[in-house]
């Protein structure tokens, strides 16, 4: 009766109205090639059903592990079930997810044309070996580059993504000022990882570090603005006796007006350290001017752990660093050589007039 009222009036502006079942079928074809339409005998949810062909985004690895300064690629690859017979126009954007901050663009790419963002601009491309290969190849990997990667594909009204682990292999190491104990917020936290060719640690880097033995009771930063401190030895002063063996963690912190140490992350570095024959002790002036002479720099406490630890540099020599502190690396553990644990041995900073051995790096 109302289709019957409405047919004159619709057809006098140019309009038809459709029988249900006919109405039913009205497919919508968008430019991206995907039909689809509201399918009235479903479930009533209105839910959209594509025209079966879909989009699959995959990874063959989960995580990718590389060395600071080389190039890595982060596998991703996309196909459509079934195959379509004619290649489509996709657009892919990588995206950098930082612990607790949200995601920086890394690149943009849509055919032939692609753009690049931030400290990635120029070091990053797609490597394309093989229809649907989207994989991210980064150059000259730096420490900050760690982190989830996700590889998102974009096809019209089509959108899927996986996520990529990309790790360093390097050292954590606590760190503290010069001017003692719990002095640094959380800028002075990176900075000072920074100053000693280091990043602050991320959370999975520590806890990578606690699971291999790291036993360190004083708290520090992490990249992901909160406090805490890996025990492998439960005891008193340090969570308590009580508790499992762990991260202790104090969450987040004002960055700003609390102060803690540092947990620093050094990946491998592209010289080498060395500790400076000399015939004689130096003050710490003269270690810098030792190194200087040698066509070298004094090392930094980062490049220190990061010889001790990728490289195996082993020496029971206390030697100025320069940052002020003084240290030397054990990588077998002997007598009148510290703990009996492999380790970087720390005299903290003693006065600058002080005589002792130098390290070097270059």
């Amino acid at each position: 009766m109302l289709g019957g009222l409405l047919r004159p009036l619709l057809a006098a502006c140019g309009l038809v109205l459709l029988p249900a079942a006919a109405a039913a079928a009205v497919r919508f074809n968008y430019n991206n090639g995907f039909y689809y339409h509201d399918v009235s005998n479903g479930n009533g949810n209105g839910e959209i059903y594509f025209n079966g062909v879909r989009l699959f985004v995959e990874s063959p690895q989960a995580s990718v592990s590389a060395t600071r300064g080389s190039s890595v690629t982060l596998p991703c690859h996309f196909h459509y079930e079934p195959e379509l017979s004619a290649p489509r126009r996709t657009r892919v954007k990588w995206s950098w997810l930082p612990a607790n901050a949200v995601g920086e663009p890394v690149m943009v790419a849509m055919g032939n044309r692609h753009r690049s963002y931030g400290g990635f601009r120029g070091r990053v491309r797609l490597r394309r070996s093989a229809p649907g290969d989207l994989s991210l190849v980064i150059n000259e990997l730096r420490l900050n580059d760690t982190g989830r990667y996700r590889c998102e594909v974009i096809d019209g009204l089509e959108d899927e993504s996986i996520t990529v682990e990309l790790e360093l292999r390097g050292v954590v190491f606590p760190y503290y000022s010069d001017k003692g104990r719990y002095r640094l917020n959380f800028l002075g936290a990176q900075q000072a990882c920074q100053d000693q060719d280091a990043a602050l640690a991320t959370f999975e880097q520590l806890f990578t570090a606690w699971d291999e033995g790291l036993d360190w009771c004083n708290a520090g930063w992490l990249a992901d603005g909160t406090v805490q401190y890996p025990i492998t030895a439960p005891r008193d002063g340090c969570g308590g006796s009580d508790l499992a063996p762990g991260l202790r963690s104090y969450g987040q912190r004002h960055r700003l007006l609390h102060r803690f140490d540092a947990f620093c992350f050094s990946a491998s570095i592209k010289g080498s350290v060395y500790f400076l024959a000399s015939p004689t002790k130096l003050n710490f002036t003269e270690a810098l001017q030792a190194c200087a002479e040698n066509s070298s720099h004094i090392a930094k406490v980062g490049q220190l752990y990061a010889a001790w630890r990728l490289t195996g540099l082993d020496r029971c020599d206390a030697g100025w660093l320069a940052d002020g502190s003084v240290r030397y690396p054990i990588t077998k553990a002997r007598v009148n050589c510290g703990p009996p644990e492999p380790g970087v041995r720390s005299f903290g900073f003693p006065p600058r007039h002080q005589k002792f051995g130098v390290y070097c790096y270059r």
